[in-house]
């Protein structure tokens, strides 16, 4: 099935080799699994209706060792009525809310508790804004893994909620995912804990490229001009660059022809945007960092220097929009199109409009918007702009959208 060779460091290159327990290099840096690719070649996409279908370019050795809940293949919708509001005429969707657990933390976490399952890890550990965390409950209790989840006490209640009826063990911690991360590193060794933290581990980062394998096969094997994506930790980001670069080595795509990635971000938390501003390769701690859209609130992403490098090959940039922006553009998304986003997929149609407004994008591109989470689960976030379900009338609805 696969066709995996080693894996390398991102920094220094060290190999490390396949079918062994890794988390970071001693260099720090984070793994990246490489692939014979002149054998992944010929293995085209299989007949599944999942992102296994791309199993010749997972890490998986054996098929049994797969846990999967449908992950991947999600809808890319053409949106007619937002392009025409906002003066874009090939304006897609990529609709990652429609994943498992409701984003698109599941592709991550299937293929990293696949791994876990395949090298006979029994506890896993994470830190999280909220997503992952659901996402690595779900898939550890479909593997039979014992799951430790660390999030800062104000998640969404829907976060928290999925993790407690999955059967994880919870600690809500007051302080941000950076304060989360640092509890798993003090305690993992002491407890037995596999760091499934972002890019501690080399897999996380597998699943998540196959945004890139399946937005190539959708468009039927090209790429758009422009990928929207709102970058916490900026993993999808970082790896659908890696799928690029794969394809393009096996032919499945034309050379030189990738599209200009957007990293959004929040003005609460936007420590890529400054140092991309700065023309720095690595970020600075966010101090303060604040944003509804939990998923952004990252203040010092680990993958930052492979996040910029990304962004700045492909003639691309970083930008932040407000919470308020983002907001009233995941409803505008919402009442033009149907489709409910989290506000980081909003984020992203604020940006759009920022740079179109200031001629960095030309109206006539083609356009691809990633929503990388489903809107019901930032209920709290989205009753701001409807009063009538705030204060008592919330609390009929069993507080699940009372503001913190």
């Amino acid at each position: 099935m696969t066709t995996v060779t080693h894996l390398e460091c991102s920094v220094c290159a060290k190999r490390r080799e396949a079918g062994q327990i890794h988390n970071l290099c001693e260099c720090g840096g984070p793994l990246l699994v490489r692939y014979d690719l002149a054998k992944a070649r010929d293995q085209r996409p299989t007949a599944i209706n999942s992102m296994w279908r791309y199993g010749a370019v997972l890490p998986v050795e054996s098929e049994a060792n797969i846990v999967s809940l449908g992950e991947g293949m999600t809808p890319l919708v053409r949106t007619a009525r937002l392009g025409k509001r906002v003066g874009a005429g090939d304006l897609w969707v990529k609709d990652e809310g429609l994943n498992p657990t409701g984003s698109f933390k599941a592709r991550g976490l299937s293929c990293a508790v696949s791994m876990v399952k395949e090298l006979g890890i029994r506890k896993v550990a994470i830190p999280s804004a909220g997503n992952a965390a659901g996402a690595m409950s779900a898939y550890a209790a479909a593997a039979g893994v014992e799951a430790h989840i660390f999030m800062p006490r104000d998640v969404p209640q829907s976060n928290f909620i999925e993790c407690m009826a999955t059967g994880a063990h919870v600690t809500l911690v007051d302080g941000l995912i950076s304060d989360c991360g640092k509890i798993v590193a003090a305690r993992k060794d002491a407890e037995g804990w596999f760091d499934v933290s972002t890019l501690k581990e080399p897999y996380r980062i597998e699943g998540k490229k196959t945004m890139g394998y399946e937005l190539a096969e959708q468009f039927d094997w090209k790429l758009p001009d422009v990928i929207f994506y709102p970058a916490g930790g900026g993993v999808g980001l970082i790896g659908m660059w890696k799928a690029f670069e794969e394809m393009e080595a096996m032919g499945w795509i034309a050379a030189g022809k990738r599209p200009k990635m957007i990293a959004v971000q929040a003005e609460g938390c936007q420590p890529v945007v400054r140092a991309f501003e700065r023309g720095e390769d690595r970020t600075e701690f966010w101090d303060n960092a604040y944003t509804v859209a939990s998923g952004l609130r990252v203040p010092k992403p680990l993958g930052d220097v492979l996040m910029l490098k990304a962004i700045r090959d492909s003639g691309g940039c970083a930008i932040a929009v407000t919470d308020s922006d983002m907001l009233d553009a995941g409803i505008e998304l919402a009442s033009d199109e149907g489709m409910f986003a989290a506000p980081e997929g909003g984020a992203c149609v604020a940006a759009l409009k920022q740079l179109l407004a200031s001629g960095f994008l030309k109206p006539e591109e083609r356009i691809v918007i990633y929503n990388t989470g489903c809107g019901l689960k930032y209920l709290e976030a989205y009753s701001t702009r409807y009063p009538r379900l705030a204060g008592g009338e919330a609390d009929k609805l069993g507080g699940l959208i009372t503001p913190h």
